[in-house]
């Protein structure tokens, strides 16, 4: 393969790729070669940067269908580079580096065998060490050198290895003992939708010992199809069956993963949606209560109402740019300089608390709300009771632009230019004003006149996409700043495609304004 067959694969901080043929004779770049060179390289990578060769490195996996195929290929390149490989068979993203810090299994390091919640024919590989997961610069100098086909050699041993079930255990005793209770959620049915990915351990081997009825839960059966619905709490199908499922059956709570568990929302006992910024804000009061004056740590397109809420309970919310890991290593940063950030979360269910090492666990966040939720339940509140306060937008959207023919050879530049344009001619213009402490694209707040809100136009960090985000706390605003917006972009047509934007005016013709 060549180098650039394999720099094709790299995703961010991950490895993903094309694992299963569509149709026939369309080719996978996933393949049995590509992932060997692939875990033979990461042996290297570690060997070289941590001065160990003789390695042990445990290997999980979701629901996908390629599953088995990649797990085989990954163990066999593993022992062929004279390491262990501990298979610990289907799992979550979050305890494939839990696994590393329990001194009794040992292992160096883990791979984690997953494409979150991309179509059932992608997958892909998740590296972690006891440092993290690794960064966007780690999976290119492993990529490097599997193009080399660098490789150690020895003789390895693939060894079958159970660790959820102690993964899940550390979860029940975290209950326990926050609440004093042995079955704290006696009482409460508790619907988990697992999407039929990795999560439906949650229900019997976490709630189940708690004491929850989880006979209203749905989809917990492994299934690489996901027939029902995709496994992402950024879903509306997926989110509105929750809710579905938890007003048919009168549930107390509703909980929703994705594929591999690093993410995750909820929902009331009423079935209303707590995701997005309604999540963010329910983290924010329950670790606000605890560690009061706490900054709270997220990404830029959350809502200025989120923003108030948490300054109302004596807190500092950071707005910072997109991605999991710039979230978290914001929160660290902060820390490091004498400022408490217990909380780093995205608007998409990524979710990582300080306490918890700073892991995006969606099962770990469900867990602490569950903590609350059964103390708020002795004193007869709901867990709805927190956020009745949040401000809510009257109009919110998201629009994704994509670009020309022409706009296409050179997107980023043209669309960082675009933005950094837009920059200078803002401060000019009337009803509008650059939004201060904002650390990616352009946020632009607009006064009563011309929408009552604010916008965030930003380029997408993996997509030729330049996503624009807008919220208005009038009635009809959206319609407003979406027709700002479009004489604001108007400049750029020739490389940036409006279509979708003027869709969106379009589709709100008779909205309120």
């Amino acid at each position: 393969m060549a180098r650039s067959d394999f720099e094709r694969l790299k995703s961010g901080s991950d490895v993903r790729g094309t694992a299963i043929e569509r149709t026939a004779g369309e080719g996978i770049d996933l393949t049995d070669e590509a992932v060997g060179a692939i875990v033979r390289a990461f042996c290297v990578w570690f060997s070289q940067k941590y001065g160990k060769k003789e390695l042990t490195i445990a290997v999980g996996h979701d629901s996908r269908l390629s599953a088995d195929r990649l797990t085989d290929c990954t163990a066999k390149a593993l022992a062929a580079s004279g390491a262990t490989a501990l298979c610990i068979g289907l799992c979550s993203t979050p305890a494939m580096y839990m696994i590393l810090l329990e001194e009794d299994i040992g292992a160096d390091a883990s791979i984690m065998i997953t494409a979150s919640h991309l179509p059932y024919y992608m997958n892909g590989l998740k590296f972690f060490t006891r440092e993290g997961g690794l960064e966007g610069k780690d999976i290119s100098a492993i990529l490097a050198l599997a193009a080399e086909g660098r490789s150690l050699t020895g003789k390895g041993a693939v060894r079958q290895t159970e660790y959820m079930s102690r993964y899940c255990d550390g979860l029940v005793r975290l209950v326990r003992g926050k609440t004093g209770n042995e079955r704290p959620l006696s009482g409460k049915k508790i619907a988990v939708d697992a999407g039929n990915g990795a999560g439906g351990f949650y229900a019997q081997k976490v709630l189940g010992p708690l004491g929850a009825d989880i006979s209203a839960c749905q989809f917990l059966e492994p299934d690489g199809h996901f027939p029902n619905h995709i496994p992402n709490p950024e879903n509306e199908e997926a989110m509105r069956s929750l809710s579905g499922r938890v007003r048919e059956t009168k549930a107390d709570f509703g909980i929703i993963f994705d594929t591999d568990v690093d993410r995750a929302a909820c929902v009331d006992k009423e079935g209303k949606e707590i995701n997005r910024n309604r999540l963010i804000a329910l983290v924010a009061a329950i670790l606000l209560e605890e560690t009061p004056g706490a900054t709270v740590v997220t990404d830029s397109v959350t809502s200025a109402g989120l923003t108030k809420f948490i300054a109302a309970r004596g807190g500092t919310h950071c707005r910072y740019k997109r991605g999991y890991k710039n979230v978290i290593d914001k929160a660290k940063e902060l820390n490091a300089a004498g400022v408490y950030a217990p909380l780093a979360i995205e608007t998409s269910g990524h979710a990582a608390l300080k306490e918890n090492y700073f892991l995006d666990d969606g099962a770990y966040l469900m867990t602490r709300i569950l903590v609350t939720l059964a103390k708020l339940a002795a004193e007869g509140k709901e867990i709805s009771d927190l956020i009745a306060d949040l401000p809510e937008p009257a109009d919110s959207a998201e629009v994704r632009l994509g670009f020309t023919e022409a706009g296409k050879a050179d997107f980023k530049a043209k669309g960082n230019a675009a933005i950094e344009d837009i920059k200078q001619r803002v401060p000019a213009l009337a009803g509008m004003a650059l939004a201060p402490d904002n650390y990616e694209g352009v946020r632009i707040d607009f006064d009563t006149e011309h929408g009552n809100g604010w916008a965030l136009i930003r380029m997408s960090l993996h997509e030729p996409i330049v996503p624009v985000n807008f919220e208005s706390d009038s009635a009809g605003g959206g319609l407003a700043i979406a027709k700002e917006l479009l004489a604001l972009l108007a400049p750029y047509a020739a490389d940036i495609d409006l279509t979708n934007l003027k869709n969106y005016i379009e589709n709100h013709k008779g909205d309120r304004q």
